[in-house]
């Protein structure tokens, strides 16, 4: 008797607005999944393999959520606070 195992596979390359915020989002997944890193560490990739596809679509939902998540929290970061001129020098 022959048995078949499919494997379901994602993979994921990330690059960000900034160097900093790629490593930021790698680091996100730190504890999670092992980055593969590109291009001079500009971007990174990671994949998730599961044998069942419902199991695959929930990792990648929680994966994919966190990163999100930090990116929203980078770009509130990244932008001057409301009612701030940031186009004033300062002194």
């Amino acid at each position: 008797m022959i048995t078949v195992t499919t494997t379901w596979r994602l993979t994921l390359e990330v690059k960000s607005s900034s160097e900093s915020n790629t490593k930021a989002l790698a680091n996100a997944l730190a504890t999670d999944e092992r980055v593969h890193w590109h291009n001079e560490s500009t971007s990174f990739s990671f994949s998730l393999n599961e044998s069942k596809a419902k199991d695959l679509r929930a990792m990648w939902n929680t994966r994919v959520r966190g990163l999100i998540a930090v990116d929203s929290l980078l770009g509130v970061l990244g932008n001057p606070p409301q009612g701030e001129d940031s186009s004033k020098a300062i002194d």
